[in-house]
């Protein structure tokens, strides 16, 4: 006779067998089935966080490491809705983890009634979460729970990848079932569209004619595992690359091929290399403003431009925002790759002289970014410095997590010396607070590779709590704190367009912040406090001789210090502040200025 089981042991027993190891996890009283469900594995580690919006992101970054759908288990109520940045930065990303939540018993239910709320706690988080899930489902039933678990997971990892979520009431969780009595989710076959072979000659065809051919490498090329078919393109016909933020690592800092970052936070002379470009092929971007500029057709305006993207949504959404695409090609990346890769070789195109990247490069000389920064002129530690030098630290076996603000623009100006080190941020959500958690997932995710945390004062201060779970767990992490003692991208909003009030931006302004030491201190993780040029000089060695445990380094620069270039809103990418005079930007741009328009 079949023996019964219960729900939340089934699903335990299912992720184990799809070899997951960890999950995250906040107890709560609609939660304890399943969390209990994951430990009688025995082979699944619960991580418990102390905020649901660390589990959300811990596991975003699990998922991001391993390509595989990491979990994250929140209770009903505020447990569930301190999920929700976390849902949205995976989202926004691209990012297919896997979220269940406890629900109230389905008798406390208020489905089907006029009521606000019946059960303790109950909240309707599958209609909250609909709008930024690729999938979300109650359970009604209890021998639904592998037919909507195996949809969701499948659905989250088709396609443009994205999360879902399972909602899942209490009394479901610990019924039993047989497993002979559970209904199966059969999935449809998954149709891929690798490019049309018309279209893919057509864009060769304009590529071998082009002059200054620039390819565009955005986050989609990580998502898509195409790094290495990408790289073989780009080596064989000798085309430079431009790199949005979720690329950045793409191409070692010393590739002869790779630009650099771009866009309104990018740096001045891959601006020049883009928007002076006469080909752009873009390759997993979803050229959002953010990489365009404003208005957006002052982008590369003089360019054939070809985009691939796996999502039709992001392809349409450029002739409304006035963007002209001359060829736009909806198809999976790693389809698409190879299919070019291989229509390359059989049309015999031929390399790209070098002469475009000889002009790449004397940009590159003139507008260097620690000659750009040093312009402003600001006594104390330079934060370019900073980031340069933990580029040359961290590299081959390092995974960088880096939160929101002028933190990560700094460091996508300044990693250009970068080799074989990862980076990961929440590139389009952009949270404060996120890379604390990330970078618990990602050292649980890979323990092959040490992590960085590098984070702002203000950023650490959202999820500051998780140093207690770094601690529990022993972790390798080194915490870069780059404190400015306030919200400098604020301020530099505020410079621009509030005569520099710096309200709820600044001490002044209404903020505080604790001594990181004594914080650090009371978790019991040693910390470092860097005030000087002279101490900065020993981060290296401090970093390269920490034995493998928690560090805080505390570093302090002035408050003064901002994002430069950064390309205010209404100007084309050319054009970012600090202006260059009027007569050097005409000299540098081999295009017509653009026409701004009052």
């Amino acid at each position: 006779m079949e023996s019964s089981i219960k729900l939340a042991d089934l699903i335990g027993r299912y992720f184990q067998q799809r070899g997951l190891k960890h999950v995250f996890a906040v107890a709560g009283g609609a939660s304890l089935h399943l969390i209990h469900g994951f430990k009688n594995t025995k082979r699944i580690s619960v991580i418990c966080c102390h905020h649901e919006q660390s589990c959300a992101m811990a596991a975003d970054a699990y998922t991001r490491l391993n390509h595989e759908s990491c979990v994250a288990i929140a209770t009903s109520g505020p447990g569930a809705t301190n999920l929700i940045t976390g849902i949205a930065g995976c989202y926004y990303d691209s990012i297919p983890t896997i979220f269940l939540t406890g629900q109230v018993s389905t008798f406390r239910s208020s489905s089907g009634t006029k009521l606000r709320q019946m059960g303790f706690q109950e909240t309707p988080i599958v209609k909250m979460v609909e709008p930024i899930v690729k999938y979300a489902v109650q359970i009604t039933e209890a021998n639904n729970i592998v037919y909507e678990i195996e949809k969701a997971r499948i659905i989250a990892n088709n396609g443009r990848p994205g999360p879902v979520l399972i909602d899942i009431p209490d009394n479901l969780q610990r019924a039993l079932v047989k497993v002979s009595e559970l209904k199966k989710f059969i999935p449809e076959d998954n149709k891929k569209n690798q490019g049309d072979i018309a279209e893919l000659r057509t864009m060769l065809m304009k590529l071998s004619a082009a002059k200054r051919p620039v390819l565009i490498a955005g986050w989609g090329v990580h998502i898509s595992k195409t790094e290495r078919l990408v790289r073989e393109f780009i080596e064989s016909i000798n085309v430079p690359v431009a790199l949005t933020w979720g690329a950045c690592d793409l191409l070692e800092g010393d590739h002869p091929l790779r630009i650099g970052t771009f866009g309104t936070h990018g740096l001045r002379y891959a601006n020049f290399a883009v928007q002076n470009a006469d080909f752009i092929l873009s390759l997993g971007c979803k050229l959002d403003t953010k990489a365009t500029g404003s208005p957006s057709n002052s982008f590369a305006r003089e360019a054939w431009k070809c985009v691939v993207d796996v999502d039709i949504e992001e392809l349409l959404k450029q002739p409304r925002n006035g963007l002209k695409i001359d060829l736009a090609i909806c198809a999976e990346l790693s389809d698409f790759m190879k299919l070019l890769i291989n229509e390359l070789d059989s049309l015999k195109i031929e390399r790209k002289d070098s002469d475009w990247v000889g002009v790449i490069n004397g940009w590159k000389s003139r507008y260097e970014i620690r000659k750009e920064a040093a312009s402003q002129k600001i006594d104390g530690i330079n934060p370019y410095i900073v980031m340069h030098k933990l580029g040359n630290v961290c590299n081959k076996d390092w995974n960088i997590f880096l939160d929101t603000g002028c933190t990560v623009a700094w460091a996508m100006q300044s990693f250009n010396n970068l080799t074989g080190a990862r980076v990961y941020h929440d590139f389009n959500n952009t949270a404060m607070g996120w890379a604390l958690p990330a970078a618990i997932g990602g050292s649980l995710a890979d323990q092959s590779r040490r992590t960085l945390c590098v984070t702002g004062e203000g950023s650490l201060m959202m999820n500051i709590q998780e140093l207690a779970t770094i601690k529990r767990h022993d972790l390798d992490i080194v915490i870069i704190i780059v404190n400015n003692n306030g919200y400098s991208m604020i301020k530099q909003t505020q410079d621009q367009w509030l005569n520099s009030e710096y309200i709820a931006s600044s001490t002044e302004g209404g903020i505080g912040f604790p001594d990181f030491g004594i914080l650090a201190k009371s978790f019991e993780i040693e910390s470092v406090l860097i005030e000087s040029e002279s101490e900065l000089n020993h981060i290296e060695e401090i970093i390269s001789n920490k034995r493998k445990s928690a560090l805080v380094i505390d570093i302090k620069i002035s408050s003064n210090w901002r994002v430069s270039p950064q390309v205010k809103y209404g100007k084309p990418n050319e054009d970012p502040e600090p202006l260059l005079n009027r007569e050097e930007l005409e000299k540098e741009m081999l295009i017509d200025i653009y026409d701004q328009k009052e």
